[in-house]
């Protein structure tokens, strides 16, 4: 049984919340009310034009999770944290492998929406020269990938009570908001228009094929998420 939140507000309050004590598997899916640009935990912030942000009404939030920036806009990006107690059937002590099943559940949601040839990226972590900038220039494992285009990322915070697996897509991608809130020399809106691939669909029927996909693979074997 999985326990499932929908909340609206702000990013920095929604990052910074607190894992409980005693987790339940549960799915929190989030709305930002503001735009927010989030970055990595040790991301330089001299990444960034601050001013930039600033006049554009982004607020700059830090993330616990290593990686690149994320730009958060409202009804841009789709944006849920899965949390798994330790000991749960989808638990994993190896962090290398233990977002595969998640990318695995993506796979399944969105190829029930008519999103075909995705995959399940399973390899190191893989960087690009914009990586350390923006998250979705980069891949790491169990994140979903069409071609060369990043399709979700997630990123991970563990404790001793379980983990927060916190996965983006961005139903509308669009580099120009991006290369104008970082320092020179940033990326461009040529380095970045094909790093992600945005899933154009309603976020009711995203949420319904996660919630269905979900439930397939925690009735399915241990062997199909490994």
């Amino acid at each position: 049984m999985w326990l499932v939140e929908i909340d609206r507000g702000s990013a920095a309050d929604f990052h910074q919340r607190d894992l409980p004590a005693d987790i339940q598997p549960s799915l929190w899916w989030f709305e930002v009310e503001r735009p927010a640009l989030v970055l990595g935990s040790g991301q330089p912030i001299e990444h960034i034009d601050v001013r930039a942000c600033e006049q554009a009404g982004i607020e700059i939030v830090r993330r616990r999770s290593g990686g690149g920036a994320v730009l958060l806009e409202p009804d841009d990006v789709l944006w849920v944290d899965v949390l798994i107690p330790f000991g749960h059937p989808m638990w994993t002590p190896d962090v290398t492998s233990s977002a595969w099943w998640l990318g695995e559940m993506w796979h399944l949601a969105l190829g029930s929406l008519g999103m075909v040839g995705t995959e399940v990226h399973r390899g190191p972590l893989r960087h690009t020269t914009w990586s350390r900038h923006v998250c979705f220039a980069g891949t790491g494992g169990g994140e979903l990938t069409l071609g060369e285009r990043k399709v979700v990322g997630i990123s991970q915070r563990r404790t001793r009570a379980g983990v927060r697996l916190q996965c983006a897509l961005y139903r509308h991608w669009r580099p120009e908001n991006h290369v104008a809130l970082f320092s020179a020399p940033g990326p461009t809106v040529d380095d970045l228009c094909g790093i992600a691939a945005a899933v154009a669909l309603p976020v009711s029927e995203i949420r319904r094929a996660v919630a269905d996909a979900l439930n397939n693979l925690s009735s399915s074997s241990p062997a199909r998420r490994q």
